[in-house]
């Protein structure tokens, strides 16, 4: 019983020595420190450890936003202000013209010498001149004078027939063709009197075979159209195809990663693969295109001085200007080697001397050959007398 009591009388001891004081701060109560001295229910079982202060918690905003990284926006480049003489160059085609010019665009965007004209119609072509006609067009551009250099590409809308004086011709016929290259050869007839440099696009593998295949004879009328044309034509086949020859939408693009070539439906270019077209295209511009001093086509005449030299000649294009010039007879290819020794050219006339070189003549140098080193013998002087051995 007496310890039932001694229980009870600790505790009450305890309840009055330990007295916790509260504060209000705010809306917030804070439990103040306990201020406590030791009593006999200590020394029996002893000091009760103090509980550690609770541990605050930042908001879980407040932490993300300390955890993220800055993240900004890369600086725009800079806008190049394009000079006033600066050279236009025309983009002329199809729906894949638009494509290329707008890559061009951003191939040149920081040269201030040149600036590229957009002038590709979609759905248009060489067949349909009904629904766009392209002589008619690149005649109105030539008389506004509203470009410098020529770039076309065009054909994917040209399988079809075509209408010549109210009959149609199949695609591809003998017919067809024959009348396809004679509206090519127009076009660039019209270019080449007015002295433009002109650049033809090929064009690239399709997914679809059988209409690659279509598209592919195409790019040969446009190729030996071209070239007759004096027009300077780019293959660029072989460039869009994959490691096994056939049609990839993938490839390499011009930093040398794989990259997405072509759009989903297989016939236009990414932004990846009109800028690999474009850069491909900036190393035939780089041939006529000098910067600041524009375009310029600097080549020795072979003509000049002849009577041939008065006539109408388009200007030099590549390939196409020296096949003219070789029918002219101008231009002679290194691979025509003659065929028998004596078509060589030989000295004749000339009279051999009465009497050959002596030895001695031949071992002494006179006065200006190429070995006397300005210590020679005069021929003038009389000989030196040998006086024998001494």
């Amino acid at each position: 019983m007496m310890r039932y009591v001694l229980a009870v009388l600790v505790g009450m001891l305890v309840l009055v020595d330990v007295a916790p004081a509260f504060a209000q701060q705010q809306d917030t109560i804070v439990v103040a420190q306990e201020q406590r001295r030791r009593t006999l229910f200590d020394l029996l079982f002893g000091e009760e450890q103090a509980a550690p202060p609770p541990v605050q918690q930042q908001p879980r905003q407040q932490q993300q936003r300390r955890q993220a990284p800055a993240v900004s926006l890369p600086p725009p480049k800079p806008v190049v202000e394009k000079a006033t003489d600066a050279t236009r160059l025309a983009v002329f085609g199809d729906s894949l013209a638009i494509d290329l010019s707008r890559a061009l665009e951003r191939f040149y965007a920081e040269d201030p010498n040149l600036v590229v004209v957009n002038q590709g119609v979609s759905d248009s072509g060489f067949v349909r001149t009904d629904y766009f006609d392209w002589d008619k067009a690149v005649t109105e551009q030539i008389a506004a004078d509203s470009f410098d250099l020529a770039v076309v590409m065009i054909g994917i809308n040209d399988r079809q027939e075509i209408s010549i004086d109210g009959t149609s011709y199949n695609s591809l016929t003998a017919q067809w063709t024959s009348a396809y290259q004679a509206r090519i050869t127009s076009f660039l007839g019209k270019l080449r009197a007015a002295r433009k440099p002109v650049i033809w696009v090929g064009l690239p593998p399709m997914s679809k075979t059988e209409y690659s295949a279509a598209l592919s004879q195409i790019s040969n009328i446009q190729r030996l159209a071209s070239l007759s044309g004096s027009a300077e034509f780019l293959d660029i086949y072989e460039r869009f195809l994959g490691e096994d020859g056939k049609y990839s939408s993938q490839g390499p693009d011009v930093n040398g990663q794989n990259a997405r070539m072509r759009k989903d439906d297989g016939i236009h270019f990414s932004t990846a693969g009109a800028d690999k077209l474009a850069f491909y295209i900036s190393q035939t511009i780089s041939a006529v295109y000098r910067g600041g001093s524009g375009v310029s086509i600097a080549i020795a005449d072979p003509l000049a001085g002849t009577d041939a030299a008065a006539m109408l000649r388009p200007p030099y294009q590549g390939l196409g200007q020296v096949r003219l010039l070789e029918v002219a007879g101008a231009v002679i290819p290194i691979s025509r080697v003659p065929s028998r020794a004596s078509e060589l050219l030989t000295a004749t006339g000339v009279v051999p001397q009465s009497a050959p070189f002596s030895l001695e003549e031949l071992m002494t140098a006179p006065p200006g050959r190429v070995d006397a080193f300005g210590l020679g013998v005069d021929p003038a002087a009389p000989p030196a007398i040998n006086p024998g051995p001494r």
